[in-house]
C-alpha cells in the first residue's frame, strides 16, 4: 500500500485519495499527483475563501463553481492549459466521489469548461534510429544480457516501463513466445514477444541464473542488489544507449512504445489490434498514431517531391 501521509492533512483528501487506491486500482503515480493537486486546492481556500476550510476539514457544501473559477484564474498566471486541464479534472473526480457518497448534492466543478489543450503527437524512433539503439554492444558490460533484453523488449513489446520492471519470472512464456503485464487499473495482458526479444531474455535468464543472492525471487529484472530493477534505471539505460549512439534526440523508455505502435501502424496493422497490444482503454488514445503517420509522409512529401 501506497503510504498516504505525506500527501495531505486534509480529511477529504485522505478518504478520496484512498479510494483512488484502493477501490480504483490507480498507480502511485496517480495518486501522488491527485495529492498535489487536492492540495494545492486546499491550500488555495485556506487562503483566499477560509470560510470554506474549517478545522482542518473542506466544507463541501460550501464550495462552488465561483470559487473554482477563481482558483483556476490564479493558475493561469503561471500554468499552460495541460496543467490546468489536469487540476480541473482532479477537482471533478474529487467532488465527484463526495456526490455519489451522498455527502454533497452537485458537483461545483462540473459545469467549468476545461481550457482547450493542443494535442501532442508521440515522438519515435524511424527503425534505422532504432536498429542504432538496439546495436550498441553490451555483451563486455556487467549487465550486459539484462540491458540488452530490457531494451529489445521495450521495443518488442510496446511495454510501458512500470510494465517492465514489473515483470515477474513466472509472467514470462519463452516457449510460446509471451508475456503478461499488469497495465493501468491492474488490468492484465498477454503481449506476444518478437524471436530477438527471446534471443536476448534467453541469454539474460542464463546470467540471472548465476546470480548468487537474489532477494526479490519474483522480480524478472534485479538491479545489484538482487532486488526488482527500478523505472529509474531503465531510464539512466536508455539514456546511456543513446549517447553511445551519437543520435541527436531526445529518448526516454516510452519512446520505444510510441515508435512500436507507430512502426506497426505504418507496416499494416489495424488500430484495434495496436489498442489491444498497448492496452489503451480507448481507441480515441491509439488513434494519436493514425496523425503520426500522416505528419510522416507530408514530412516525406515536402522532402522529396519536385513540386512540394
Amino acid at each position: 500500500m501506497t503510504d498516504l501521509s505525506d500527501i495531505t492533512s486534509e480529511a477529504q483528501i485522505l478518504e478520496f485519495l484512498q479510494y483512488l487506491q484502493s477501490q480504483r486500482n490507480a498507480s502511485h503515480n496517480t495518486v501522488l499527483s491527485y495529492g498535489r493537486d487536492l492540495q494545492e486546492f486546499c491550500d488555495y481556500l485556506a487562503e483566499h475563501q477560509r470560510e470554506a476550510v474549517s478545522r482542518g476539514m473542506i466544507v463541501l457544501d460550501r464550495i462552488n463553481p465561483l470559487m473554482i473559477r477563481s482558483y483556476l484564474s490564479l493558475l493561469y498566471q503561471k500554468n499552460g492549459a495541460t496543467s490546468i486541464a489536469r487540476k480541473l479534472s482532479s477537482l471533478r473526480s474529487f467532488f465527484k466521489y463526495f456526490v455519489k457518497k451522498g455527502d454533497i448534492d452537485q458537483n461545483p466543478a462540473k459545469v467549468i469548461s476545461s481550457p482547450k489543450v493542443p494535442k501532442k503527437l508521440p515522438k519515435f524512433l524511424n527503425v534505422d534510429e532504432v536498429n542504432a539503439m538496439l546495436a550498441v554492444e553490451m555483451s563486455h558490460a556487467k549487465y550486459g544480457a539484462r540491458d540488452k533484453a530490457i531494451l529489445e523488449l521495450l521495443y518488442s513489446s510496446g511495454l510501458r516501463v512500470s510494465e517492465l520492471v514489473g515483470i515477474n519470472t513466472d509472467a514470462l512464456d519463452l516457449e510460446e513466445g509471451l508475456v503478461r503485464v499488469l497495465g493501468k487499473g491492474n488490468k492484465e495482458r498477454l503481449v506476444p514477444i518478437g524471436s530477438k526479444a527471446l534471443e536476448a531474455l534467453h541469454e539474460y535468464q542464463e546470467e540471472r541464473n548465476q546470480i548468487k543472492k537474489i532477494k526479490d525471487l519474483d522480480a524478472l529484472f534485479l538491479n545489484k542488489n538482487g532486488t526488482r530493477l527500478s523505472q529509474r534505471s531503465v531510464q539512466r539505460l536508455v539514456a546511456k544507449v543513446l549517447k553511445a549512439t551519437g543520435l541527436n534526440k531526445t529518448v526516454t523508455p516510452h519512446t520505444f512504445r510510441h515508435s512500436f505502435a507507430t512502426h506497426l501502424l505504418g507496416s499494416g496493422a489495424d488500430l484495434r489490434s495496436i489498442q489491444e497490444l498497448l492496452g489503451h482503454k480507448s481507441l480515441s488514445t491509439t488513434q494519436r498514431y493514425t496523425h503520426v503517420g500522416v505528419e510522416e509522409l507530408a514530412r516525406v512529401y515536402d522532402k522529396a517531391h519536385p513540386k512540394s
